[in-house]
């Protein structure tokens, strides 16, 4: 599996980095990207199966974000600081197949995870379409 995440938290990207590795998907690919504008083109550019995002960054923040890749995107997770309902409705509308609030337990990204792509006897092929 091909992994991208964007947030302009270092630490942040981290922690799911971590938790990824530490996961069934151990072995993914991880892709970073530390703005909008750089997450936009990292995904044109690699095509990931899963995206992490953050709403706030700067330049494009997760909805300008979303508005050029989510309904393309294969597989969006939002986690974000940002927990407004109305946010929270228009990344789903935008393509984004979960939304986890920051602070989050880290279980809630793993159980994202496996909603998103159940256990298969190969955890780094791709999700099926």
């Amino acid at each position: 599996m091909k992994l991208l995440i964007a947030d302009d938290s270092a630490f942040m990207r981290t922690i799911l980095k971590n938790l990824v590795e530490k996961s069934k998907w151990a072995g993914s690919t991880i892709i970073e990207a530390n703005d909008g504008e750089e997450a936009i083109a990292k995904y044109q550019a690699e095509k990931p199966d899963l995206v992490l995002l953050d709403i706030v960054m700067p330049g494009k923040d997760g909805i300008a974000v979303l508005k050029e890749i989510g309904l393309a995107a294969p597989s969006v997770v939002i986690v974000s600081s940002m927990g407004q309902d109305s946010i929270i409705d228009e990344a789903k509308t935008l393509g984004a197949k979960d939304y986890i609030v920051k602070p989050f337990d880290a279980r809630l990204v793993v159980d994202s995870l496996n909603k998103l792509f159940p256990v298969t006897a190969d955890a780094n092929a791709a999700p099926a379409a």
